[in-house]
């Protein structure tokens, strides 16, 4: 356990003086890109690779990536992932694909991590607030009709167990009014890497992320959204269990 917590103390450490000296970085990027750049793809590609470093120099944490063929590089989609733990928000930056977070407003006040998602364009939301969701959507909205993907969790929070939760219907909600596909993405084995209570890494345990086929728009354009909901959840939650995760609640 000793171990544990010094090697915890190791890599947040790293991640604050990591965040220290990329943070200036990202904000001369941001500067000199706007011109040229208004979707912030330099930008956000340089977070990519921001956010990868926890993973890449971690032992502990080895990442496996499957099908990354199935995004394409022309397509704006409403990305969704089932939510495990904090590091699934480092382990997607390994897709190395353009796409708007939707995330929490308090991760947004995190000293430097916070303010670049600020610089990114990425989308605020409060929890529990119900005015807060009616902009958010406003904001995915207009992001997917300039071309930009966004990235959600459905669950919109992250399972205390590793169990997926029930999904909310927003998300899919947005595929449908904008007619854009969606592209289901399946995380495993970050519940057990770091827990949703607590700050110590567990040790080492491999994660896995794995792209499914998209959805093509004109496939649910008809399906009631409920349903629809249904049917992505089923999709991850069946890969989820052939990967050896606990079955959904």
């Amino acid at each position: 356990m000793l171990l544990r917590v010094l090697f915890s103390a190791v890599f947040w450490a790293f991640l604050v003086v990591s965040s220290i000296v990329l943070f200036p970085i990202a904000l001369v990027i941001w500067a000199t890109t706007a011109r040229f750049d208004p979707k912030k793809k330099l930008l956000h590609r340089f977070t990519c690779f921001w956010g990868s470093l926890y993973t890449w120099f971690n032992p502990a944490w080895p990442v496996t990536l499957e099908g990354r063929e199935h995004i394409r590089s022309d397509a704006t989609y409403v990305m969704v992932a089932n939510h495990q733990s904090l590091l699934d928000i480092l382990v997607l930056f390994r897709l190395f694909r353009h796409y708007k977070w939707v995330s929490k407003v308090e991760n947004f006040r995190v000293p430097l991590i916070g303010w670049n998602m600020s610089l990114n364009g990425y989308i605020e939301l409060k929890r529990g607030d119900r005015t807060s969701v009616v902009q958010m959507m406003g904001a995915c909205r207009v992001t997917l009709a300039e071309g930009n993907s966004i990235m959600m969790f459905p669950e919109g929070t992250r399972s205390l167990d590793g169990r997926m939760r029930a999904f909310k219907t927003g998300a899919f909600e947005l595929a449908k009014a904008s007619g854009r596909p969606i592209l289901p993405i399946v995380l495993n084995g970050t519940s057990n890497a770091l827990p949703k209570r607590g700050f110590v890494l567990q040790g080492r345990h491999p994660i896995h992320i794995s792209i499914l086929e998209e959805i093509p728009a004109e496939e649910f354009a008809e399906q009631p959204v409920e349903e629809l909901t249904e049917r992505v959840r089923d999709l991850i939650g069946e890969k989820l269990l052939e990967m050896g995760a606990p079955p959904p609640r």
